[in-house]
């Protein structure tokens, strides 16, 4: 295979049409999780969870979504490296934010207490944990969509 040469593998299955009780539970878990924080930071977490994870149809599905929402282009290019990105291109808030989807990402070491604390500042106790629960489920959704192939560009 040559470096221009794309492949595409067909999904598995159909995961919504599988198990119909199982997806609208996940979707409703989404819906519950976002719930009072702001949109755009709830993209961005959820782009970056799905960057880390390897989930091409989330990041493909979120960065459309940022975008319809307002998002520019230059935070949705810079959200790999956010680390990185010049002051101002991402609230502390949001910093603080990505710090913790990260950990929660890599969570084999455990969230550590200094990322916990950072979000706490920003965060007020039912955000935080708002905030937790759109981690858990884009995770999910992650394995969800990698493990049955869903396809970039579908919904």
């Amino acid at each position: 295979m040559t470096t221009n040469e794309i492949t595409t593998t067909p999904a598995r299955l159909d995961y919504a049409r599988t198990v119909p009780k199982v997806f609208r539970a996940m979707i409703a878990l989404d819906a519950a999780a976002r719930e009072g924080l702001d949109p755009a930071l709830v993209e961005l977490v959820q782009m970056r969870t799905s960057q880390l994870n390897n989930c091409a149809y989330c990041l493909d599905m979120h960065a459309k979504d940022a975008r319809k929402a307002g998002e520019t282009d230059e935070r949705i290019y810079l959200l790999p490296v956010w680390h990185e990105a010049p002051a101002g291109v991402y609230s502390e808030r949001e910093r603080a934010a990505l710090a913790l989807a990260e950990e929660i990402v890599r969570i084999g070491g455990g969230v550590s207490d200094a990322v916990y604390a950072r979000a706490a500042e920003h965060f007020a106790e039912a955000e935080l944990a708002q905030l937790v629960s759109v981690c858990f489920t884009i995770n999910t959704w992650n394995r969800i969509n990698i493990t049955t192939r869903k396809t970039p560009g579908t919904r």
